[in-house]
């Protein structure tokens, strides 16, 4: 099942690959990024507050793309490695993952 989420003319397509990972493309007018994004069962439990691995994606690209371009985001990652880069995602989607 593939997933999309547009928002001024960002698109968002999140596309299953494997049990625990993903493939998320972004679309920005005529120029794409490819990122595979490894997300845990943990990850569902402590952030999807009750989500999928769509929606949890979704608002994490969102999240990102609000502090770096497109061109800046790893193009493999474990969903957690986030943090590291960003001290405030854990807190920050956990709870806009609770508004949903």
């Amino acid at each position: 099942m593939q997933v999309s989420y547009r928002r001024m003319m960002t698109e968002i397509l999140v596309t299953p690959l494997g049990s625990d990972l993903y493939r998320v493309e972004v679309k920005e007018g005529d120029t794409q990024t490819i990122h595979d994004v490894t997300v845990a069962s943990e990850d569902l439990t402590t952030l999807g507050r009750g989500h999928g691995p769509h929606a949890l994606l979704e608002e994490s690209f969102r999240f990102l793309l609000e502090r770096e371009p497109k061109e800046a985001i790893l193009p493999r990652f474990e969903l957690l490695v986030i943090a590291r880069y960003f001290p405030d995602y854990p807190a920050e989607i956990t709870r806009r993952m609770a508004g949903r």
